[in-house]
């Protein structure tokens, strides 16, 4: 597992992906390079969220589904039978659609829970941690007179700005984001989208989104997916500006999806 550390770039090979028979991913090849913002876009179905969670084994958790191929992280293939699921989803967080702090617990605990589950830390251990991860989250200043509330009573924005320090917390190399600012508001939107710009000096970012103005502002890299298979990658700009393959320019000009 040693080269899972440090392993910033992800490397997907002849990827493939089902659910039970109907597959949703089909000869995928990608490069992710590290500290870069990688969007990958596609109208409804076209496998966005299947290939993120293949990048972190979410996927296999559900029933029926399966995976061919090989991701690497770094130089080690993360669906290698010595390799351990639940060491890659530490080293690849996940901050999801909706955002979904533990209702129960308070903005600290929400962010230490990860902490606490991966590793045997002080307490003041644990305090350093979650103030650093709520700072690198720009939320500090927000909630730190807060901090033994219920994160259920913070904003939506401030919500899924804990999610993101509960995933930093851990200490990935890579963070997965699905969708996650389509249930905020523009306000909210633009500080996700500023944190994103900090984020990539330290990790790898892959996010997936529907909104086009949105991949161009945040993405280094962009990936355009159709069907389960992807039609073109390259620098935002040039995908943006002058796409190579017509189906990727009929999408971003709205033409379908």
């Amino acid at each position: 597992m040693a080269d899972l550390i440090g392993g910033k770039r992800i490397t997907i090979k002849e990827l493939n992906a089902w659910y039970h028979s109907l597959q949703a991913l089909t000869n995928v090849n990608l490069l992710i390079e590290p500290n870069k913002v990688t969007a990958i876009i596609g109208p409804s179905g076209c496998g966005k969220s299947t290939l993120i969670r293949c990048l972190n084994r979410l996927h296999e958790i559900i029933p029926g589904a399966r995976v061919s191929g090989q991701v690497l992280l770094g130089s080690q293939d993360i669906y290698a039978p010595e390799v351990d699921p639940v060491e890659v989803r530490r080293r690849v967080g996940m901050v999801f659609q909706k955002p979904n702090p533990f209702p129960t617990m308070s903005v600290f605990d929400n962010v230490a829970a990860g902490i606490k589950l991966n590793s045997r830390r002080s307490r003041n251990e644990i305090a350093t941690i979650v103030e650093k991860s709520l700072r690198q989250a720009a939320l500090w200043d927000e909630v730190k007179d807060k901090l033994h509330n219920s994160g259920a009573a913070l904003s939506g924005g401030q919500q899924q700005r804990l999610c993101i320090a509960r995933a930093l917390a851990i200490e990935p190399e890579v963070i997965l984001m699905d969708e996650p600012c389509s249930a905020l508001d523009p306000m909210a939107t633009l500080k996700i989208e500023e944190l994103i710009q900090e984020l990539k000096e330290n990790y790898t970012i892959v996010i997936v989104t529907h909104n086009m103005q949105q991949a161009a502002r945040v993405s280094d890299w962009t990936a355009f997916f159709l069907l389960g298979e992807l039609i073109e990658y390259g620098h935002a700009r040039q995908i943006f500006s002058n796409p190579s393959d017509k189906r990727t320019e009929a999408y971003i000009t709205g033409r379908f999806g």
